[in-house]
């Protein structure tokens, strides 16, 4: 009888293997290969020599990769970058705030792979859970449901939207999905307090990245959140353009949400390619709190019998907004808009810090033939809304920039495009808000009885909204919504605009010092002026960077920033990593809240 061959020792070559597969951040301690690429690892064997054509050994490899990107450039933005921009602002005044995915820092692996142990369905049957995990759609719907907690599953972040976050962390205030993860997994995968969207998709893009998966976070811009399903958001005005009555229809100022690039074999047709996945839990799907992947391809033609959650996408950026005016006798008088959701919907440009608009891969252009293709295909024989023209237009106009701690005016702009003399009823009003519609104490209004517009005339009426107005109000999200209701005496009909004013905070200032090398010291100097009439107290800033900090940095003032002066503190640190790294900084304090800055380094490699 031949000698048994014995398996002795193993030598994975995790370092070699990590270099090529580009996981080497990983650390060398575990062995993290990419499906469809070759590995290598070595076998002793004691008992005789190895007998090539009489000895086999067999490995179960997953060799089709159903997440593979062609384009190299896309591959490095989209699965091993670790830092990028999530957009933010209002679709006239479109900000960007920098973000540390950071899903190679050390430990963040063993906790996404903890988020999936941690899921009902592998609790659950943990054999068929492990057996789909080869299937990006599964695993998608998984980390789209975990990331936030509503199902009560111990997911990772608690949603909230009112502004009050005493016992947790303001949304506004992270610049990373590291320091998250590792506090859910800390305090025993309790839920971590609080995160709103887009701090809902940088997590669950920070996820899915580090399982291999291309994603990126993208910003819709007017987004709709429709509870019926009948592509209509309703929105209740009284005549002083004061909220009505709710509605649990609502339009987001902005919304994210996460794409993940996958094949889609359990689809007829061709939909593979970029998929909306959306953790920030807004409806349910199949009984929990998650949605997608929906492929953008089926969105843009309104194929919405399709799965998954298609119909909420589509309505999020195709919905017509129509406002009822509540009249003194109760009556209602409408205005209808049916082309401002859905705009600028924009995502971090492939290896460069600029904004990428994507809303043509979403729907086609507003009023062409084929958009109305679409909508028939979604079960609206014909548009069922239509902007009316009545011959007078009306919008809301920005003079300039609106900073925080300053005054600022807003134009409405009536244009009288017929042939005869109208004469209209104004009323302007401004009011804080949040970016998620909700509105808050009025800071600024104008109520004209009589406005006459000659034929073909256009005026401009200002209002001058104050600081000492919006100062106490001013929510975290930094806007103010401006409305104007413009009332014909001879017909009764109404024309209403909006706009959301975007109260821009002071600009961080970071300069590096010393020569950018891996493994040696680096200093960081970071200046902000306070541009309020008050001083800042309990300011503090917090400086992050993927393969530049060791975690969080965070650097807390002694004193009081005084009105107009300018603090500046200065931060040590070592690169760990060479290559273009952004360091990310956020500002802190009572009255000045989630001041964003960032500056991107190219850290030298350490001489050999």
């Amino acid at each position: 009888m031949a000698e048994e061959l014995v398996l002795e020792t193993w030598d994975l070559q995790c370092e070699r293997n990590g270099r090529e597969h580009r996981t080497a951040e990983m650390g060398c301690g575990q062995l993290v290969v990419r499906r469809g690429q070759p590995f290598t690892i070595t076998l002793s064997f004691s008992g005789r020599a190895y007998e090539d054509g009489v000895d086999k050994l067999a490995f179960n490899v997953e060799t089709e990769d159903s997440v593979f990107l062609r384009d190299e450039d896309e591959r490095c933005e989209y699965v091993l970058c670790q830092q990028g921009l999530i957009y933010q602002g209002t679709r006239d005044y479109i900000t960007s705030t920098p973000w540390n995915f950071g899903q190679f820092e050390e430990d963040i692996l063993s906790i996404c792979l903890k988020l999936l142990d941690t899921n009902p369905k592998f609790l659950r049957d943990q054999d068929r859970d492990c057996s789909r995990r080869n299937d990006p759609v599964y695993i998608g719907r998984v980390v789209s449901a975990m990331v936030n907690c509503n199902d009560e599953d111990r997911g990772v972040l608690a949603g909230r939207w009112d502004d009050r976050y005493e016992d947790g962390m303001s949304p506004m205030a992270w610049i990373g999905s590291v320091d998250i993860l590792k506090r859910w997994k800390k305090f025993g995968c309790q839920p971590v307090k609080y995160g709103q969207c887009w701090v809902f998709a940088a997590v669950a893009c920070t996820v899915m990245r580090c399982l291999g998966v291309p994603s990126r976070v993208v910003t819709n811009y007017n987004s709709a959140h429709d509870t019926n399903g009948n592509l209509v958001i309703d929105r209740y005005l009284s005549e002083l353009g004061v909220e009505d009555r709710r509605s649990r229809d609502m339009i987001w100022n902005f919304h994210c949400w996460v794409e993940s690039w996958m094949a889609r074999p359990d689809l007829a047709g061709s939909y593979d390619g970029w998929q909306a996945l959306d953790p920030t839990p807004q409806e349910k799907s199949e009984g929990v709190f998650c949605c997608g992947p929906a492929p953008v391809r089926a969105i843009r033609e309104g194929d919405l019998q399709l799965k998954y959650d298609i119909p909420f996408v589509f309505a999020e950026v195709n919905a017509d907004v129509v406002y009822w005016v509540v009249q003194r006798d109760g009556s209602q008088k409408k205005s209808i808009h049916s082309s401002v959701v859905g705009k600028n919907i924009s995502t971090k440009s492939v290896g460069k810090d600029s904004r990428e608009d994507i809303t043509h891969t979403y729907k086609y252009p507003e009023g062409s033939e084929k958009e109305r293709e679409v909508f028939a295909k979604a079960e609206l024989e014909t548009r069922s809304l239509r902007e009316e023209d009545e011959g007078l237009h009306l919008k809301i106009k920005l003079t300039e920039g609106a900073n925080n701690g300053c005054d600022f005016d807003v134009l409405a702009v009536i244009s009288n495009n017929t042939d005869v003399e109208r004469v209209c009823r104004l009323m302007l009003c401004a009011r804080t808000a949040g970016y998620n519609g909700a509105v808050g104490p009025q800071c600024g209004m104008k109520d004209l009885l009589n406005v006459t517009l000659e034929p073909r005339e256009e005026k401009r009426v200002p209002l001058h909204v104050l600081y000492e107005k919006y100062r106490e109000s001013l929510t975290q999200d930094n806007l103010i919504k401006v409305v104007a209701l413009l009332t014909e005496y001879q017909t009764g009909d109404v024309i209403v605009a909006v706009r959301d004013v975007y109260i821009q905070n002071p600009e961080i200032k970071i300069r590096i010092l010393g020569e950018p090398m891996q493994n040696r010291k680096l200093v960081a100097e970071i200046s902000l002026v306070n541009p309020l009439a008050d001083p800042l107290s309990n300011g503090l800033f917090v400086v992050e960077g993927a393969g530049l900090t060791d975690g969080q940095q965070i650097k807390e003032l002694e004193e009081p920033v005084e009105p107009q002066a300018e603090v500046k503190v200065r931060l040590d640190f070592v690169p760990r990593q060479a290559g273009l790294r952004k360091l990310m900084v956020d500002f802190e304090s009572d009255k000045l809240t989630g001041v964003k800055g960032y500056r991107n380094v190219i850290i030298a490699p350490q001489p050999q």
